[in-house]
């Protein structure tokens, strides 16, 4: 066991148990990412070529953009990632005779085949995340987990939708706090009465 995974354990059981949930969802991702990455790393792919590949496998001949977006990435580092994957022989970047404006992203026959050799990885590094865990409370952390980011979602398009109100009270001086503030109504969850 690392450091850094000794330490969190240490934070969340010891130092303060009952810090933000935010930072408790952030640990536990920082640690799946690490424990594939440990794996990835023995077969030469990093992490991040691993998002896109993912991301191809699924739907090939996207655009760098569109590549961009659905990865959470700015488009340099797409781009980077693209170049070396490339050099790698992992994929293929085109331009299409008829749209010589964006580049085009396909795997390559050694891109597809990694699939076969890295989503066991992947589904390993699941299985040994939830070893001792009843399938109940599964069910219910995942049925959590999405109504948390659907809940987040609804409230990003609210804050978005009152950023205007908030831009129009900060031209005319007025400090933050006088500006609408925007409510988001309770949605009940499986279990909640």
């Amino acid at each position: 066991m690392s450091n850094d995974t000794q330490n969190i354990i240490r934070h969340w059981r010891e130092a303060v148990p009952n810090d933000r949930l935010a930072h408790l969802i952030r640990d536990a991702s920082r640690a799946f990412h690490r424990a594939l990455q440990v794996r990835l790393a023995r077969h030469g792919v990093p992490f991040g070529h691993w998002t896109f590949l993912r991301i191809l496998w699924e739907s090939d001949g996207l655009t760098q953009k569109e590549l961009s977006e659905r990865a959470g990435v700015m488009e340099p580092t797409t781009f980077t990632a693209m170049k070396a994957m490339e050099a790698l022989g992992y994929i293929e970047r085109k331009q299409l005779p008829t749209n010589k404006k964006n580049m085009y992203v396909y795997l390559s026959d050694k891109g597809r085949a990694l699939k076969q050799l890295l989503v066991p990885l992947a589904e390993e590094t699941n299985n040994v995340s939830i070893e001792g865990i009843e399938p109940e409370h599964i069910k219910m952390t995942r049925t959590v987990l999405l109504a948390m980011i659907e809940n987040l979602a609804r409230d990003e398009l609210l804050q978005e939708k009152a950023a205007p109100a908030r831009r129009k009270a900060a031209a005319r001086g007025e400090p933050p706090e006088k500006t609408e503030k925007v409510k988001i109504t309770e949605k009940k969850m499986p279990g909640n009465r």
